[in-house]
């Protein structure tokens, strides 16, 4: 375990009393209308390209893993500090920034000051996954935003689109998530695209053998060769499942057919310890969207202790650091 992912772990434990507590509806009396503003903006912004849903989707991956769900991710780099948007795992890789800015937009219209951005993370995440036809679950809200944000420990903590089950394993076991969540929450890329950039090194050099990599159904690899020649644009998407658009289980039914995009998404069919929940959710959709609920409300529990705000603009903190003390204080 990194030096990075221990000082975290510790700090949770001797400052838990600060946690804040979430609860359903806990903008009922402030702002009444949030949820419902959440998902009108982001069903806006889905018409306008289908993609914003698993992009805005996986932001709350990226922040909750990494000191908590604390609106980290969205904060711009500033002269004192570098941020996590061009972390390791996050640069040319996350997208959709600009929707949360524009849910948070006419949060403040509506109820200025009252809605966190961590908890439009939570919010919209979840509306993702219902309006591209997945399941619903109520949200837990009360997260306050953070006043900083950490590079370095995005770093140490995202994992890289070439991880094997063994890794990403030992990684959620740390944020007391199972391999039952792992491989549920991994479902996530049942809609959206990833890179070429992601994927050549499982095609031409799997572990530097300069080798593809075998479990590669042939069929779907030739279609792979023609999306990201060798030597081609990296940049180049391609979908992460047969039916990038909708959250079904058809994520898990292309692993077993050797039809994984990623190889951590492959790497879950297989390994032993991950293979029969990937057999099982490929079987039976309901299954797979209840542990995919269960996981997702797992890791919005994934709290920062640290005192925070609710930011004004979720791209940088309301004010100077003895002014946002202050307001972390009353």
């Amino acid at each position: 375990m990194s030096s990075i992912i221990t000082l975290f772990f510790l700090f949770l434990l001797h400052t838990s009393a600060a946690t804040p507590t979430l609860r359903p509806g806990f903008y009922s009396k402030t702002c009444s209308d949030a949820e419902t503003i959440v998902q009108q903006v982001l069903r806006r912004a889905m018409a306008r390209e289908t993609r914003s849903a698993a992009s805005v989707m996986r932001l709350q991956f990226h922040d909750c893993f990494v000191n908590g769900c604390d609106g980290s991710l969205l904060l711009d780099d500033t002269a004192e500090m570098v941020g996590e948007k061009e972390a390791l795992s996050n640069i040319d890789s996350l997208r959709s920034y600009e929707v949360i800015d524009e849910i948070k937009e006419a949060l403040e219209r509506a109820c200025p000051g009252v809605v966190s951005c961590a908890d439009v993370i939570v919010m919209a995440a979840r509306d993702a996954v219902l309006l591209s036809g997945g399941p619903n679950w109520e949200v837990s809200l009360g997260r306050l935003d953070s006043l900083t944000a950490s590079q370095e420990a995005s770093n140490e903590i995202m994992p890289s689109p070439r991880a094997n089950a063994t890794y990403l394993t030992n990684l959620f076991t740390k944020f007391n998530l199972s391999t039952k969540d792992l491989v549920a929450l991994s479902g996530s890329h049942s809609i959206g695209k990833a890179r070429c950039f992601s994927i050549v090194y499982r095609l031409y050099n799997q572990s530097g053998s300069g080798q593809p990599d075998p479990s590669i159904d042939p069929t779907f690899r030739k279609k792979l060769d023609r999306l990201c020649p060798k030597g081609g644009d990296e940049e180049v998407v391609g979908d992460l499942d047969g039916t990038p658009e909708r959250f079904d289980n058809r994520y898990f039914k292309d692993l077993v057919d050797g039809r994984g995009f990623l190889n951590s998404d492959q790497t879950l069919f297989t390994s032993d310890g991950t293979r029969e929940y990937v057999e099982v959710f490929s079987r039976n959709e309901s299954a797979f969207y209840e542990a995919f609920v269960e996981g997702m409300i797992k890791l919005g529990e994934l709290v920062s202790t640290v005192r925070g705000e609710i930011r004004k603009n979720c791209r940088v903190v309301n004010g100077s650091p003895v002014e946002v003390l202050l307001q972390t204080e009353r």
